[in-house]
Formats: structure tokens, C-alpha cells, sequence
């Protein structure tokens, strides 16, 4: 079990983006899509529930943007002292360090999109 883990791509690209940032994204995914749970399943018994569920859904996924950035930026950062610590840098390593801190990015950009579907099909259903 451990070595499909380990051997998983998902898994390899979550560690390449910094195990900090990419954990704080994910919790934050995780915690949005609970919430839309919450919300999808009180949308009939309890609107005001269902309308806090949906709204914080919304807060969670944007800090989870942001948190993708902010660590983007920092990886940026980091590559670019890297860089100048090195002095004559390969085409690869400077591609490298570019894919590596924009996986924060992708990966917050992930997790604001996905609750956002939900999001917008609450909204449609509170409506109704």
C-alpha cells in the first residue's frame, strides 16, 4: 500500500510543491468541500445553515488561492537566491525551480475551482 503512495504522481508533485504550503492548500480544500456537504445536505431542513456552509465554503477556497500564491512567490524567491547563490544557471535547472514553485499556484488555483462549482449550484438551489 505504502509503495502505491509513494510511486503515485499526485503524491510526488504535492511534495515537489513544499510539503508546508501544499498541506495548507489541501486542508483548506478539504475543509471547502466539507462545508459543501454541510450546505448541499441542509439546503431543504435549515436555509440560514446552508447559507453560512456556502459562505464559508467561499472564504476557505479563496484562502486556499491565496495561500497557493503566497507560497508560489516564496518559491520564487527561494529559486531566485538559489540562482544567484550558483551564479551560471542551466535553461533546466532555471525551468526546474519555475515548474516547482508554480505548483503551489496550480494547486490553490485547484482548490478554489472545484468548491466553486458547488458554490454556484447552492446558490442556484437557495434560490429555488
Amino acid at each position: 500500500m505504502l509503495s502505491i503512495l509513494l510511486v503515485n504522481p499526485f503524491v510526488d508533485r504535492f511534495m515537489e510543491g513544499g510539503p508546508l504550503f501544499m498541506s495548507l492548500i489541501l486542508i483548506c480544500l478539504i475543509l471547502a468541500l466539507i462545508c459543501i456537504v454541510i450546505a448541499f445536505l441542509n439546503v431543504k431542513k435549515d436555509e440560514v445553515k446552508s447559507k453560512k456552509m456556502t459562505s464559508l465554503a467561499s472564504d476557505i477556497s479563496i484562502l486556499g488561492l491565496v495561500f497557493g500564491l503566497l507560497g508560489s512567490i516564496i518559491g520564487m524567491i527561494m529559486a531566485f537566491d538559489a540562482i544567484s547563490a550558483l551564479g551560471d544557471v542551466s535553461q533546466g535547472m532555471m525551468a526546474s525551480g519555475l515548474k516547482v514553485a508554480f505548483l503551489t499556484t496550480v494547486f490553490g488555483c485547484i482548490t478554489f475551482i472545484l468548491p466553486r462549482i458547488g458554490i454556484i449550484i447552492l446558490k442556484a438551489l437557495q434560490r429555488n
